[in-house]
């Protein structure tokens, strides 16, 4: 991660001059305000961090900003002047441009055509496809993304998406850049990288500016020179960096103390309740073998691209598997496919919770019942009094923010999705869960909670196989840590004797083996 610059910054950001400006904004919807008479400045120069946990109002304010919403009272003001922005297109011609948590990417096309479809390069009227392709190379190049831009999206992974969404961002030459967790699928490399970009951008001109928001502390702490602190769709604070702690940034936006520094206690051991061996897959994984205890969680940690969600899901039966077996309670089972791993009591939530986890056109209460619609089914006739009662329980028990239960997943925050999910699992009751990235995209209040009922689960005997990115996060919750390098399990860990550096060399273990081969060849 690189050292903080930003907040270090000898310019008073409030000498700079105003950019872009809210006033008053409000906005609603069915039985939720989402923004309530708020604020907010942006100065030329300026990484404006906007933070609060979800719901507290971020992305519809973004949204406000960009065109996408409209606020129900209040105004909008550019370089002093107030603006009407009825859509996107206008926010964009008007130089502001929004890169998304989700992607808004054509998997059909390739990465040229994406960046600028609808503004394609023309001679004599007819597309200028060598154009096309160097004008995006050189937007690739600018981002660090090693790969050619007639290459088709649907080939790339999540990160490398990313970085497209971000040159995209870039082509259309804005003043205000908005970034909505523009790291949630990079390494730390690319995290770096897309800092660099950030930097170049407000310094190249001095009429231009980014809105930042991010989950991740101390990516605020590194690149952000002012903070805006929102909650339950309130403004809260606006301070510069150097002023604040990451402590007080925290206890601003949920209003308690939150602990980061918690570790499980050393656990007695348990009877085994699933077992792999020597699991592998034609693509990555390679002999992979581990145990879970009951009530156990055991953490996969290891660098991006080292296998662990493949791991996850030839496991369940979603990537076919070349060898390996698959033991429950001491039982054989086989397993090739997701229902096969359900039957058996194996549950799994994925990284990506809107394209694998949830139906995002259907209500809270249908989602939470579809693992286990058998069950509420008699005669062929489905018991929706039934489903209300079970997805309200679980409402109630998970403390989902929804107006109700029929609301579509899709008006959900990104936390609130992720309970409803779980949700989904819990009332199914299986006896392995697997967490893939279980908090990824989600605040600092709502990973508590989550944290809170994963150590829940286990105390109640469920085994858990967890799978984060963050290493804080795996050193918080895991029992033992199966570290993970090139497709292999190169170490595991009991988290009295793990530390950072460790799971680190670890990680590494393969692929400095690789490199130091590579440089004698």
């Amino acid at each position: 991660m690189m050292e903080p610059t930003q907040g270090d910054t000898q310019v008073d950001p409030g000498l700079r001059s105003v950019l872009l400006e809210a006033q008053g904004v409000s906005k609603s919807f069915p039985g939720v305000k989402a923004l309530d008479n708020v604020d907010f400045t942006l100065r030329r120069g300026e990484v404006h961090a906007v933070v609060g946990e979800n719901g507290a109002g971020k992305s519809t304010l973004m949204k406000i900003l960009a065109g996408i919403y409209q606020p129900d009272s209040g105004e909008i003001c550019l370089r002093g002047e107030k603006v009407h922005l009825p859509d996107p297109l206008s926010a964009q011609h008007k130089g502001i441009s929004v890169i998304h948590q989700e992607f808004f990417l054509m998997n059909h096309l390739t990465i040229a055509q994406n960046i600028f479809i609808g503004r394609e390069p023309k001679r004599f009227g007819i597309l200028d496809e060598d154009k096309l392709n160097r004008d995006a190379q050189e937007l690739l190049d600018r981002v660090g993304l090693e790969v050619s831009p007639k290459t088709r999206v649907s080939s790339l992974s999540v990160a490398a998406q990313q970085m497209v969404e971000i040159a995209k961002a870039l082509s259309f030459n804005s003043s205000v850049l908005i970034m909505d967790e523009p790291t949630a699928a990079l390494t730390s490399r690319e995290s770096d990288r897309l800092f660099e970009i950030i930097h170049d951008f407000v310094n190249e001109s001095d009429d231009r500016a980014v809105v930042y928001i991010s989950h991740r502390m101390d990516e605020i702490r590194t690149i952000s020179t002012q903070v805006t602190v929102l909650r339950d769709g309130k403004f809260v604070e606006t301070k510069p960096m150097r002023e604040l702690t990451i402590p007080r940034i925290i206890q601003l936006m949920v209003g308690r103390e939150i602990k980061s520094d918690v570790r499980p206690e050393p656990r007695e051991h348990t009877e085994y309740v699933l077992e792999v061996d020597n699991l592998s897959t034609a693509e990555l994984v390679r002999d992979v073998s581990f145990k879970v205890e009951r009530g156990e969680i055991l953490g996969f940690a290891g660098l991006m691209g080292a296998g662990r969600t493949e791991v996850a899901r030839a496991l369940i039966g979603a990537d076919p598997k070349t060898s390996g077996s698959v033991t429950l309670h001491g039982k054989p089972v086989k397993i090739s496919h997701p229902q096969d791993a359900v039957r058996a009591g194996i549950g799994y939530l994925s990284e990506d919770r809107k394209k694998y986890g949830l139906v995002m056109g259907q209500s809270v209460a249908q989602n939470t019942v579809l693992a286990s619609l058998p069950h509420f089914t008699k005669g062929g006739v489905i018991d929706d009094s039934k489903i209300r009662r079970v997805a309200g329980k679980w409402v109630k028990t998970l403390g989902t923010k929804t107006p109700h239960i029929q609301q579509q997943v899709r008006n959900l925050s990104g936390g609130n999705m992720q309970k409803v999910v779980l949700a989904k699992w819990l009332e199914r009751d299986c006896d392995v869960l697997i967490f893939d990235e279980p908090t990824r995209g989600i605040d600092v209040g709502a990973k508590q909670e989550i944290y809170d009922l994963l150590d829940r689960l286990t105390s109640e005997g469920k085994s858990i196989i967890m799978i984060s990115s963050e290493m804080e996060e795996v050193l918080r919750l895991s029992d033992r840590i199966a570290v993970m390098c090139d497709g292999r399990i190169t170490g595991f860990l009991t988290n009295a004797e793990a530390t950072q550096e460790k799971i680190m060399e670890l990680a590494t273990q393969f692929s400095a083996v690789r490199e130091e081969e590579e440089e004698v060849a």
